[in-house]
Protein backbone atom coordinates (compact mmCIF):
# COMPACT_ATOMS: atom_id res chain seq x y z
CA UNK A 1 0.00 0.00 0.00
CA UNK A 2 1.81 2.67 -1.23
CA UNK A 3 1.87 6.50 1.23
CA UNK A 4 -0.67 8.52 -1.16
CA UNK A 5 -3.60 5.70 -0.26
CA UNK A 6 -2.69 6.06 3.08
CA UNK A 7 -5.33 8.73 5.03
CA UNK A 8 -3.38 12.13 6.05
CA UNK A 9 -3.40 12.84 9.96
CA UNK A 10 -6.37 15.45 9.68
CA UNK A 11 -8.04 12.84 8.41
CA UNK A 12 -7.69 10.05 10.57
CA UNK A 13 -7.86 12.55 13.59
CA UNK A 14 -11.32 13.91 12.31
CA UNK A 15 -12.59 10.21 12.18
CA UNK A 16 -11.72 9.86 15.75
CA UNK A 17 -12.89 12.88 16.80
CA UNK A 18 -15.75 12.12 15.16
CA UNK A 19 -16.28 8.83 16.05
CA UNK A 20 -14.69 8.11 19.46
CA UNK A 21 -17.85 7.46 22.06
CA UNK A 22 -18.31 9.33 25.17
CA UNK A 23 -20.17 6.35 26.86
CA UNK A 24 -21.67 2.94 26.09
CA UNK A 25 -24.37 3.49 24.54
CA UNK A 26 -22.39 6.10 21.95
CA UNK A 27 -20.47 2.72 21.92
CA UNK A 28 -23.39 0.46 21.06
CA UNK A 29 -24.62 3.08 18.27
CA UNK A 30 -21.59 2.57 16.43
CA UNK A 31 -21.54 -1.21 17.10
CA UNK A 32 -24.90 -1.30 15.61
CA UNK A 33 -24.50 1.12 12.49
CA UNK A 34 -21.16 -0.82 11.81
CA UNK A 35 -23.73 -3.92 11.37
CA UNK A 36 -25.90 -2.49 9.30
CA UNK A 37 -23.44 -1.48 6.85
CA UNK A 38 -22.09 -5.00 6.95
CA UNK A 39 -18.98 -4.48 8.69
CA UNK A 40 -19.48 -6.96 10.75
CA UNK A 41 -21.74 -9.82 11.39
CA UNK A 42 -24.81 -10.65 13.95
CA UNK A 43 -22.59 -13.37 15.53
CA UNK A 44 -19.93 -10.89 16.19
CA UNK A 45 -21.84 -8.11 17.33
CA UNK A 46 -23.73 -10.24 19.73
CA UNK A 47 -20.43 -11.18 21.36
CA UNK A 48 -19.49 -7.26 21.66
CA UNK A 49 -22.54 -6.40 23.25
CA UNK A 50 -22.54 -9.85 25.70
CA UNK A 51 -18.83 -9.17 26.71
CA UNK A 52 -19.84 -5.34 27.27
CA UNK A 53 -22.60 -6.11 29.47
CA UNK A 54 -20.32 -8.96 31.41
CA UNK A 55 -19.24 -6.03 33.15
CA UNK A 56 -22.61 -5.41 34.21
CA UNK A 57 -24.31 -8.67 35.28
CA UNK A 58 -24.33 -10.52 38.98
CA UNK A 59 -23.28 -13.72 39.20
CA UNK A 60 -27.21 -13.96 41.23
CA UNK A 61 -28.25 -12.85 37.84
CA UNK A 62 -27.51 -16.15 35.68
CA UNK A 63 -26.65 -18.75 38.30
CA UNK A 64 -29.06 -21.69 39.12
CA UNK A 65 -30.94 -21.25 42.20
CA UNK A 66 -29.91 -23.50 45.31
CA UNK A 67 -33.23 -25.20 44.62
CA UNK A 68 -32.51 -26.72 40.95
CA UNK A 69 -29.32 -27.86 42.17
CA UNK A 70 -28.32 -31.23 41.04
CA UNK A 71 -26.55 -32.58 43.85
CA UNK A 72 -25.05 -35.64 45.33
CA UNK A 73 -25.06 -36.54 49.08
CA UNK A 74 -21.80 -37.78 50.33
CA UNK A 75 -23.35 -40.55 51.99
CA UNK A 76 -25.29 -42.25 48.81
CA UNK A 77 -24.65 -45.63 47.28
CA UNK A 78 -22.93 -45.79 44.40
CA UNK A 79 -26.22 -47.58 43.15
CA UNK A 80 -27.56 -44.07 43.62
CA UNK A 81 -25.48 -41.80 42.74
CA UNK A 82 -24.79 -43.44 38.82
CA UNK A 83 -28.84 -42.96 38.35
CA UNK A 84 -28.75 -39.37 39.44
CA UNK A 85 -25.63 -38.85 36.98
CA UNK A 86 -27.19 -39.96 34.11
CA UNK A 87 -30.28 -38.49 34.33
CA UNK A 88 -28.79 -34.85 35.17
CA UNK A 89 -26.11 -35.43 32.03
CA UNK A 90 -23.90 -33.13 33.87
CA UNK A 91 -20.24 -33.38 33.85
CA UNK A 92 -20.37 -32.03 37.27
CA UNK A 93 -22.03 -32.23 40.12
CA UNK A 94 -21.94 -30.76 44.12
CA UNK A 95 -21.20 -32.95 46.36
CA UNK A 96 -22.99 -31.85 50.07
CA UNK A 97 -23.34 -33.72 53.61
CA UNK A 98 -27.01 -33.97 54.13
CA UNK A 99 -27.60 -30.17 53.57
CA UNK A 100 -26.79 -27.74 50.59
CA UNK A 101 -25.31 -25.50 52.67
CA UNK A 102 -22.36 -28.07 53.24
CA UNK A 103 -20.60 -28.32 49.60
CA UNK A 104 -17.85 -30.80 50.73
CA UNK A 105 -16.51 -30.64 46.92
CA UNK A 106 -17.50 -31.63 43.45
CA UNK A 107 -17.73 -34.70 41.58
CA UNK A 108 -16.80 -35.05 38.02
CA UNK A 109 -19.03 -37.68 36.28
CA UNK A 110 -16.08 -39.01 34.03
CA UNK A 111 -14.38 -39.92 38.25
CA UNK A 112 -17.37 -43.10 38.11
CA UNK A 113 -15.63 -44.40 35.43
CA UNK A 114 -12.80 -45.37 37.63
CA UNK A 115 -14.66 -45.45 40.89
CA UNK A 116 -17.04 -47.89 39.66
CA UNK A 117 -14.16 -50.27 39.38
CA UNK A 118 -13.56 -50.43 42.94
CA UNK A 119 -15.22 -52.66 45.44
CA UNK A 120 -14.85 -50.22 47.96
CA UNK A 121 -14.55 -46.71 47.83
CA UNK A 122 -14.85 -43.25 49.96
CA UNK A 123 -16.49 -40.31 48.16
CA UNK A 124 -14.85 -38.07 49.65
CA UNK A 125 -11.36 -39.10 48.12
CA UNK A 126 -12.42 -38.78 44.55
CA UNK A 127 -13.47 -34.86 45.01
CA UNK A 128 -12.33 -31.71 43.76
CA UNK A 129 -12.24 -28.75 45.59
CA UNK A 130 -14.89 -26.30 45.55
CA UNK A 131 -14.76 -22.98 44.47
CA UNK A 132 -16.82 -20.54 46.47
CA UNK A 133 -17.90 -17.01 44.87
CA UNK A 134 -20.11 -14.14 46.56
CA UNK A 135 -23.27 -13.28 44.58
CA UNK A 136 -22.13 -9.70 43.73
CA UNK A 137 -19.34 -10.70 41.86
CA UNK A 138 -19.27 -9.56 38.07
CA UNK A 139 -19.27 -12.01 35.22
CA UNK A 140 -16.33 -10.81 33.42
CA UNK A 141 -14.37 -11.35 36.47
CA UNK A 142 -15.54 -14.85 37.13
CA UNK A 143 -14.54 -15.50 33.86
CA UNK A 144 -11.13 -14.36 33.99
CA UNK A 145 -11.10 -16.32 37.44
CA UNK A 146 -12.47 -19.83 35.77
CA UNK A 147 -9.76 -19.40 32.70
CA UNK A 148 -6.84 -18.63 35.57
CA UNK A 149 -7.91 -21.79 37.64
CA UNK A 150 -9.57 -23.70 34.88
CA UNK A 151 -12.84 -24.22 37.10
CA UNK A 152 -15.68 -24.69 35.34
CA UNK A 153 -18.06 -24.48 38.43
CA UNK A 154 -18.53 -22.62 41.37
CA UNK A 155 -20.90 -22.43 44.53
CA UNK A 156 -22.61 -19.44 44.57
CA UNK A 157 -23.11 -17.83 48.87
CA UNK A 158 -25.27 -15.27 49.70
CA UNK A 159 -24.11 -12.52 52.77
CA UNK A 160 -24.69 -15.25 55.78
CA UNK A 161 -22.83 -17.46 54.26
CA UNK A 162 -25.59 -19.73 53.08
CA UNK A 163 -25.46 -21.40 49.52
CA UNK A 164 -27.52 -19.70 47.11
CA UNK A 165 -26.60 -21.67 43.70
CA UNK A 166 -24.11 -22.48 41.32
CA UNK A 167 -22.94 -20.63 38.47
CA UNK A 168 -21.01 -22.92 35.50
CA UNK A 169 -18.81 -21.30 32.89
CA UNK A 170 -21.59 -21.95 30.33
CA UNK A 171 -24.22 -19.68 31.88
CA UNK A 172 -21.36 -17.16 31.97
CA UNK A 173 -20.40 -18.14 28.12
CA UNK A 174 -24.21 -17.77 27.69
CA UNK A 175 -24.70 -14.78 28.25
CA UNK A 176 -21.84 -13.78 25.53
CA UNK A 177 -22.54 -15.71 22.79
CA UNK A 178 -26.27 -16.62 22.71
CA UNK A 179 -27.59 -19.53 24.42
CA UNK A 180 -25.17 -23.10 24.02
CA UNK A 181 -27.17 -25.72 23.46
CA UNK A 182 -26.35 -29.74 23.70
CA UNK A 183 -27.99 -33.25 23.12
CA UNK A 184 -29.45 -33.05 26.38
CA UNK A 185 -31.24 -30.22 26.93
CA UNK A 186 -32.33 -29.44 23.24
CA UNK A 187 -35.88 -30.41 23.40
CA UNK A 188 -36.07 -30.36 27.16
CA UNK A 189 -39.56 -28.52 27.45
CA UNK A 190 -39.33 -29.04 31.27
CA UNK A 191 -36.09 -26.98 31.56
CA UNK A 192 -37.42 -23.88 29.43
CA UNK A 193 -38.63 -21.90 32.52
CA UNK A 194 -36.66 -21.50 35.50
CA UNK A 195 -37.28 -20.32 39.07
CA UNK A 196 -34.57 -17.22 39.22
CA UNK A 197 -33.50 -16.24 42.96
CA UNK A 198 -35.25 -13.14 42.36
CA UNK A 199 -38.66 -14.91 42.30
CA UNK A 200 -38.69 -14.04 39.03
CA UNK A 201 -38.77 -17.08 35.84
CA UNK A 202 -36.14 -17.06 33.32
CA UNK A 203 -37.90 -18.13 30.34
CA UNK A 204 -36.01 -19.45 26.74
CA UNK A 205 -37.50 -17.17 24.31
CA UNK A 206 -38.35 -20.89 22.34
CA UNK A 207 -40.43 -21.58 25.00
CA UNK A 208 -44.26 -22.56 23.17
CA UNK A 209 -47.22 -20.14 23.85
CA UNK A 210 -49.61 -23.46 25.11
CA UNK A 211 -46.84 -24.11 27.90
CA UNK A 212 -46.83 -20.45 28.79
CA UNK A 213 -49.81 -20.74 28.92
CA UNK A 214 -50.47 -23.67 30.97
CA UNK A 215 -47.49 -22.21 33.70
CA UNK A 216 -48.98 -18.85 33.93
CA UNK A 217 -52.37 -19.76 33.35
CA UNK A 218 -52.08 -16.90 30.82
CA UNK A 219 -54.38 -16.74 27.98
CA UNK A 220 -51.86 -15.96 25.06
CA UNK A 221 -53.11 -16.04 21.55
CA UNK A 222 -50.74 -18.57 19.62
CA UNK A 223 -52.67 -18.33 16.28
CA UNK A 224 -49.76 -15.78 14.84
CA UNK A 225 -46.78 -17.13 16.46
CA UNK A 226 -45.95 -20.48 18.72
CA UNK A 227 -43.05 -19.02 21.07
CA UNK A 228 -43.03 -16.51 24.04
CA UNK A 229 -40.39 -14.66 21.82
CA UNK A 230 -42.56 -14.56 19.12
CA UNK A 231 -45.36 -12.83 21.29
CA UNK A 232 -42.67 -10.23 22.36
CA UNK A 233 -41.22 -9.54 18.52
CA UNK A 234 -44.52 -9.39 17.71
CA UNK A 235 -45.89 -6.96 20.24
CA UNK A 236 -42.44 -4.22 19.81
CA UNK A 237 -42.31 -4.72 15.82
CA UNK A 238 -38.23 -5.35 16.14
CA UNK A 239 -35.85 -7.27 18.24
CA UNK A 240 -35.45 -5.97 21.36
CA UNK A 241 -32.08 -4.85 23.00
CA UNK A 242 -30.72 -6.77 26.27
CA UNK A 243 -32.24 -5.16 29.23
CA UNK A 244 -35.18 -4.02 27.54
CA UNK A 245 -38.62 -4.52 29.51
CA UNK A 246 -41.84 -4.98 27.94
CA UNK A 247 -45.48 -5.30 29.51
CA UNK A 248 -48.08 -7.72 27.45
CA UNK A 249 -51.56 -8.41 29.32
CA UNK A 250 -50.30 -7.84 32.92
CA UNK A 251 -46.88 -9.85 32.28
CA UNK A 252 -43.75 -7.76 32.64
CA UNK A 253 -41.22 -9.24 29.97
CA UNK A 254 -37.28 -8.19 30.46
CA UNK A 255 -34.41 -9.17 28.09
CA UNK A 256 -32.07 -11.37 29.42
CA UNK A 257 -30.08 -12.40 26.31
CA UNK A 258 -30.73 -11.26 22.63
CA UNK A 259 -28.85 -10.36 19.21
CA UNK A 260 -29.35 -8.65 16.21
CA UNK A 261 -31.87 -11.05 15.07
CA UNK A 262 -33.45 -13.16 17.81
CA UNK A 263 -34.32 -13.69 21.20
CA UNK A 264 -32.61 -16.13 23.44
CA UNK A 265 -33.67 -15.61 27.26
CA UNK A 266 -36.69 -13.82 29.16
CA UNK A 267 -37.15 -12.74 32.87
CA UNK A 268 -40.60 -12.90 33.25
CA UNK A 269 -42.51 -11.43 36.31
CA UNK A 270 -45.99 -12.57 36.05
CA UNK A 271 -49.02 -11.18 37.77
CA UNK A 272 -49.54 -12.59 41.23
CA UNK A 273 -52.99 -14.56 40.61
CA UNK A 274 -50.56 -16.68 38.38
CA UNK A 275 -47.33 -17.87 40.73
CA UNK A 276 -49.04 -20.64 41.94
CA UNK A 277 -49.14 -22.10 38.55
CA UNK A 278 -45.77 -21.34 37.05
CA UNK A 279 -44.17 -22.84 40.72
CA UNK A 280 -45.72 -26.26 39.85
CA UNK A 281 -44.26 -26.24 35.88
CA UNK A 282 -40.87 -25.47 37.30
CA UNK A 283 -40.60 -28.36 39.66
Amino acid sequence: MDSDSKPSFIERLTSLLLREPEDREQLLEILHAAYERNLMDADALTIIEGALAASDTRVTDVMIPRAQMDVIDVDDPMSEIVPVVIEAAHSRFPVVDGDRDKVLGILLAKDLLRIHTEESFDLRDWLRPAVFIPESKRLNVLLREFRVSRNHMAIVVNEYGGVAGLVTIEDVLEQIVGDIEDEYDFDEAHDNIRLDASGRYRVKARTEIEDFNEAFTTKFSDEEFDTVGGLVLRHLGRVPKRNEIVDIEGVRFQVLRADSRRLYTLLVTPPPKSEAGAEDFTG
